[in-house]
């Protein structure tokens, strides 16, 4: 499954970085819709849930995020709804791990 998400902040390390591997994080941008989906092995086995996933979370609850790679990028994201049918755009998705 996937979750839309709203990035509502972002710290200024995300937009320094200049790794190759790494460089998405550039894109990211208050405001902006992404779509992050849930795999295995990031799906608990048990749960069939991908940890973070703001599962019962709605409205506004804010929720933290952290880019794998540079813990310095991080910031914070409300859950918009939850895609059973993964159609995430390829632009602006991401995996849980």
């Amino acid at each position: 499954y996937c979750v839309e998400f709203r990035t509502e902040s972002l710290s200024q390390h995300c937009a320094l970085e200049r790794r190759p591997h790494a460089r998405w994080m550039q894109y990211l941008r208050e405001g902006h819709t992404v779509c992050v989906a849930c795999q295995p092995p990031a799906m608990s086995a048990a749960t069939r849930r991908c940890s973070g996933d703001g599962h019962n979370a709605h409205g506004d609850k804010i929720l933290h995020w952290e880019a794998i790679g540079n813990s310095q990028c991080q910031g914070t994201w409300k859950k918009i709804r939850q895609l059973e049918n993964c159609s995430c755009p390829l632009v602006h998705s991401f995996i849980f791990t």
